[in-house]
């Protein structure tokens, strides 16, 4: 996949190899998992995994998580995208658009995952065409679940996994249908 998009101040480009140095350094970081799991990585292969199964999406999907890069500095910040959920059910749903996000900590509340959100809605909605966005996020992600709505979806429930944690599930229709 050779899509590469920008907005005013990041570049979106698929994920390569060459992003899994920085990417296991967002994700080893406690804080960026507060509200995934509790789980930062602990090698570098598990990020290697990650855009393994990422380049597959856009092989299956032609879509999927992008790295993020601050244009002025060209720093990996983390991945924003849509995603073709197909390989798991969330609160009863399978085979969906996902629209996600995950930026370093040194990286928040700066603006730049509300750039990517609007960015991708309208990129799904306008250029992929699809009718029907969805997002997911842990219940008491106050920042994420705020840009969120911001960014014009709606809060449809909040449902608990089969792991216990309360989540949100949020959606968008396409406003050009």
């Amino acid at each position: 996949m050779n899509l590469k998009l920008e907005t005013e101040r990041l570049l979106l480009r698929p994920l390569n190899f060459n992003d899994a140095e920085a990417m296991f350094a967002m994700d080893a970081n406690p804080n960026v998992h507060k509200y995934l799991w509790n789980k930062p990585a602990q090698s570098i292969e598990e990020s290697i995994k990650v855009i393994e199964y990422v380049q597959n999406q856009y092989k299956e999907n032609n879509i999927g998580r992008f790295a993020t890069i601050l244009k002025e500095t060209e720093e990996f910040i983390g991945w924003t995208g849509i995603k073709f959920v197909n390989d798991h059910v969330e609160n009863g749903n399978t085979n969906f658009f996902d629209y996600g996000y995950r930026l370093n900590e040194p990286f928040w509340n700066k603006g730049f995952a509300t750039e990517a959100t609007q960015f991708w809605l309208n990129y799904g909605f306008n250029k992929m065409n699809i009718k029907k966005m969805n997002a997911y996020t842990h219940a008491e992600n106050g920042a994420s679940n705020h840009i969120l709505q911001k960014c014009g979806m709606e809060f449809i429930e909040q449902y608990k996994a089969e792991d216990g944690i309360q989540w949100k599930w949020w959606q968008m229709i396409n406003p050009n249908n």
